[in-house]
């Protein structure tokens, strides 16, 4: 079978769920036993809503935190967990965590890259990267990279958590770590494409191994996650109401975890991968107004959603810079050069 006859079309399935169905809805009567899940940011908001799912339906989840002690106490009540450190923005313990879980033996049935920042101050992490880039994205990557042979074993699902975000930017080829000028949306929406582009390329070279990617908008969910942006923001985003009511339109934790958990254990998914999902399903492309390119996707920095989130209109679907293939190669090749990892080099 050639690989465009194993590509997946990206149109919904009629999953049966949607965007008010919770992670508990999705897993009602499936049976986890005996499967490992890997979540990272498994300890808070819809993190920790996968992990209270994924052990509620019998499977053991490995829980990697960067605040071990914060992380322990969050999951004391939920059988089946373990907790061990990982710091995404450090590539040394990303290295380490994966050594020990290999040395463990063990296999890998789901890995949900659900950890993030959103929206942060100009942060410099590792040999001066930008630090949403290099925790949503390059940590990640070096993640499944570093526990490839577990997550070969097991003929995993890899979840990447991106969000709606992605259209704010594609790839800044130029300036990848904003060292000409930040715009923390910008730089958010350039990780949350690289999210997207991440779970194409991996789907491409490892669905030979049965291991099958996906990406996915949790949806819009009042959590620890937007802590940096400010009140004011949240008003003119239509988030809260001058009283700091959150909008009807949001989700609960337990609604935004849904998408993560039915994109890494649904059998409607089985023999499909390297598509974007959002409210439990496989989402639609973006309408024509995104044909576009969003900002930097022809390396310039000057596409229409330049100047972040209040000259954006975020809208349902994945929009064609995060779906392309060849962007995606081009990711994984920058990415795998900025790390050092890659589990499929020649």
């Amino acid at each position: 079978m050639t690989t465009s006859e194993q590509h997946t079309p990206q149109r919904g399935i009629a999953s049966g769920f949607g965007a008010r169905s919770t992670a508990a809805d999705v897993l009602a009567g499936t049976d986890l036993r005996n499967r490992l899940a890997v979540v990272t940011g498994g300890y808070s908001g819809i993190g920790l809503e996968t992990t209270r799912a994924l052990a509620a339906a019998g499977a053991t989840v490995v829980v990697p935190a960067r605040r071990t002690d914060i992380a322990r106490a969050a999951v004391a009540d939920i059988p089946g967990v373990e907790v061990a450190a990982l710091d995404l923005a450090d590539l040394d313990s990303v290295r380490a965590f994966a050594d020990r879980f290999l040395a463990s033996g063990r296999s890998i049935d789901a890995l949900i890259n659900s950890a993030g920042v959103m929206a942060c101050p100009e942060t410099r992490v590792g040999p001066g990267w930008e630090a949403q880039f290099a925790t949503n994205h390059l940590g990640h990557f070096a993640l499944v990279n570093r526990l490839w042979p577990a997550l070969a074993d097991g003929g995993a699902r890899v979840v990447a958590v991106s969000s709606r975000g992605h259209q704010l930017s594609a790839i800044r080829w130029d300036d990848p770590h904003f060292r000409l000028g930040y715009d923390k949306w910008l730089a958010y929406g350039q990780a949350k494409t690289a999210n997207v582009l991440f779970a194409v390329h991996l789907d491409r070279l490892g669905r030979g191994a049965g291991v099958r990617a996906f990406s996915l908008h949790p949806g819009e969910i009042n959590t620890a996650l937007v802590r940096h942006v400010s009140a004011e923001e949240r008003i003119a985003q239509g988030w809260v109401d001058a009283e700091g009511n959150w909008s009807p339109a949001f989700k609960t934790p337990e609604q935004g975890a849904a998408t993560q958990v039915w994109a890494a254990t649904s059998p409607r998914l089985a023999g499909l991968g390297g598509v974007y999902c959002e409210d439990c399903d496989i989402a639609e492309p973006a309408g024509p107004h995104a044909d576009g390119p969003a900002d930097g996707a022809d390396g310039s920095g000057d596409g229409p959603a330049d100047g972040g989130l209040d000259a954006a209109v975020l809208t349902p679907g994945v929009h064609p810079h995060a779906t392309d293939p060849e962007q995606a190669a081009r990711l994984w090749t920058l990415s795998a050069g900025l790390t050092g990892v890659d589990a499929f080099a020649a």
